[in-house]
């Protein structure tokens, strides 16, 4: 569905994205990373918004920007919000599916339905700036399915809305993703698990990791990891892990933590705390890595940010 090859956005001096290359077929994806990692600057090339400084991006195999037979055929919902719109959301997304190519009586019929999907019919004659955050997200939901396209783009759709709401939107988004395709940008990894989509991580405008969520999760095998330990005799301790194998490094915090950094989790629980024990060093609490998807992409922002575990 989408084919980037090393792709690049500069703003003047400051890098939007560097160097991405990556192919998504069809189906469900989550793009996620925190804040300022990039994610809106991906998402306004593929969408066509705007023109790579280096490299290339094909949708459907075209070049989106400036190519109305691809941007006819993607939904856009941006993360800016709609609260100074004076219009109602059927006006808005009325005019949003006309600028589709529809009739004025058609854009009406498709607005008021897929405003009832997403739960505002009885606000949809309201003023947008009337509305609530929760409301106007859903408005802006609704304008970016209103003409059906084939491939869905929500950039952090999911603030502000209560937990009702975003369930109903999370499942929305899960049924539309079954026969058509979808991208969701967000910098909590639970939004996008929700959706059963396929995961891209960006960090600091470079993609680090992309495959599906299981093959992300294995990604935590090969990430160095932190097991925190709490002791009577911390320097005791610490030279116990410093031979266990698998053990890349040890640092103290405090009177009574060890923290240790390893790819071997198990070695340290199986072979440096029954050790402690014997040689008459109390182990009050053990926190083992966090190997949840949570925990791997915890780690990946870590070690972009120079941090080893």
């Amino acid at each position: 569905m989408i084919e980037i090859r090393g792709l690049t956005k500069l703003y003047g001096s400051v890098i939007g994205v560097n160097d991405i290359t990556v192919d998504l077929a069809a189906g469900a994806h989550g793009l996620l990373g925190p804040n300022g990692a990039g994610k809106t600057t991906f998402l306004g090339l593929v969408t066509g918004q705007l023109r790579p400084t280096m490299g290339s991006v094909r949708v459907f195999g075209e070049r989106p920007f400036g190519n109305p037979r691809v941007l006819r055929r993607i939904g856009f919902c941006p993360a800016a919000d709609l609260g100074d719109r004076t219009a109602t959301p059927l006006q808005w997304v009325t005019y949003l599916t006309r600028l589709s190519g529809f009739t004025a009586a058609s854009a009406a019929t498709r607005a008021a339905r897929v405003l009832e999907e997403v739960g505002l019919t009885d606000a949809a004659r309201r003023p947008l700036v009337t509305l609530s955050k929760g409301m106007r997200q859903r408005a802006k939901l609704a304008g970016a399915m209103a003409h059906d396209p084939d491939l869905l783009v929500l950039d952090e759709p999911f603030i502000g809305l209560d937990p009702v709401a975003r369930h109903h939107l999370v499942e929305l988004v899960r049924a539309w993703a079954e026969t058509r395709s979808l991208i969701v940008a967000s910098h909590l990894l639970h939004e996008v698990e929700a959706l059963d989509a396929g995961l891209a991580v960006i960090l600091g405008g470079r993609l680090v990791a992309s495959g599906t969520a299981a093959e992300i999760r294995g990604l935590a095998e090969s990430l160095p990891a932190e097991v925190r330990v709490r002791c009577d005799a911390p320097r005791h301790f610490a030279a116990i892990a410093c031979e266990t194998p698998g053990v890349e490094a040890v640092r103290l915090e405090g009177d009574a933590v060890v923290v240790v950094v390893t790819r071997h989790p198990a070695a340290v629980i199986e072979q440096a705390v029954p050790r402690a024990a014997h040689e008459g060093v109390g182990v009050r609490e053990l926190v083992p890595a966090d190997r949840s998807l949570e925990g791997v992409f915890g780690s990946l922002v870590r070690l972009h940010r120079g941090v080893k575990a």
